[in-house]
């Protein structure tokens, strides 16, 4: 008979995922530990969810004892162009690649839940879950389960992927067979410290979020550090050098990415000018469906003056004089400091 962790292999293949693995449910204890130390050591900057909810996320029982194994999944995302082609356009924003499509989130988690339902009446057992929203270690446990190893720049990866994956993971209180860890074959390369815009990385495995443009441009709500804002250039919502300037990503195959997560063609290449025009009401309906839409016409704006700030473009200049009164602090600040970019 077919065992339990083939036919949950061969569902999660029918579902489109593009990796599965399992682990132990105490597999990644470990970098709980780490986690701590980052932490304490504050490189998680206004992040305090990450801290609040500590007790829960240092491993897998502590936020379910019941549970007994891990069911790490991916789905591909990979991108048909190099992220770092725009670079040079001043003219218009950069979106990280996984936000240019549909959110994530929910395609994901309705995956999930269509493999956990099917789990069950398959196997009788509890499950529960997750996507990147909740307390999980869904790096480590994917690590673990040997969908990917993770890389130098902290993020999972694969030879088969690349690092262009969504991660899912479920609990269960079913003992799986582990699949064994994933081994590491980063070798000596350190192509993601080096492609790092603002020195975020500043070890291998060792990443300070208060440094990187994707929390700068995501997570930080107050006026981007002065030290950071030439290194975004015209990064706006993201960033992906770390991840494009792997060499195993000339493995992925855009075609195996999942058609939801196409590019929408508004998000590819938008222009500068138009997203400085953006009110409240613009910006949601812009990005109703995209995870970008969580930031808000305020952050979103902020980031997009300095990418101005950063082009050159004396077109942009009335934007800039416009929003310098803005009645958002942290967006009229960004104004002013394009305004003198652009003098």
């Amino acid at each position: 008979m077919t065992s339990i962790e083939a036919r949950i292999s061969s569902k999660a293949r029918e579902l489109e995922f593009a990796a599965c693995g399992f682990a132990r449910a105490d597999a990644a204890d470990e970098a709980g530990v780490e986690l701590r130390q980052w932490l304490d050591a504050g490189r998680h900057g206004e992040m305090g969810w990450m801290e609040t909810r500590y007790h829960h996320r240092k491993g897998v029982q502590a936020l379910w004892p019941e549970a007994k194994s891990v069911i790490a999944l991916g789905l591909s995302y990979a991108p048909a162009q190099d992220p770092r082609a725009l670079e040079e356009r001043g003219d218009i924003g950069r979106i990280s690649v996984y936000a240019q499509g549909a959110d994530y989130h929910k395609l994901v988690k309705q995956k999930l839940k269509a493999l956990a339902r099917w789990l069950v009446e398959e196997e009788p057992c509890e499950v529960k879950v997750f996507v990147d929203t909740a307390p999980v270690m869904e790096k480590p446990l994917a690590a673990a389960a040997g969908v990917g190893w993770q890389g130098k720049h902290t993020n999972l990866l694969n030879r088969n992927d690349g690092n262009w994956l969504f991660l899912g993971i479920i609990y269960t209180t079913l003992e799986l067979e582990p699949s064994g860890a994933a081994s590491m074959h980063c070798g000596s390369c350190t192509a993601c410290i080096e492609a790092c815009p603002t020195g975020a990385i500043d070890a291998p495995h060792r990443l300070d979020a208060r440094k990187c443009i994707s929390y700068l441009t995501i997570e930080h709500s107050g006026p981007i550090p002065d030290a950071y804002r030439e290194a975004m250039g015209n990064r706006i919502y993201g960033c992906d050098d770390c991840l494009a300037a792997c060499p195993w990503n000339r493995f992925a195959d855009a075609a195996h990415a999942h058609r939801k997560f196409l590019p929408r063609a508004e998000l590819v290449a938008p222009r500068l000018a138009d997203l400085l025009q953006l009110d409240d009401a613009a910006f949601r309906e812009m990005f109703s469906g995209s995870p970008i839409k969580r930031i808000g016409r305020n952050r979103m704006v902020r980031n997009c003056l300095i990418a101005a700030g950063n082009s050159g473009a004396a077109a942009l200049r009335p934007h800039a004089e416009r929003l310098a009164n803005d009645p958002d602090p942290v967006v009229a600040d960004a104004a002013r400091w394009a305004l003198e970019r652009l003098a």
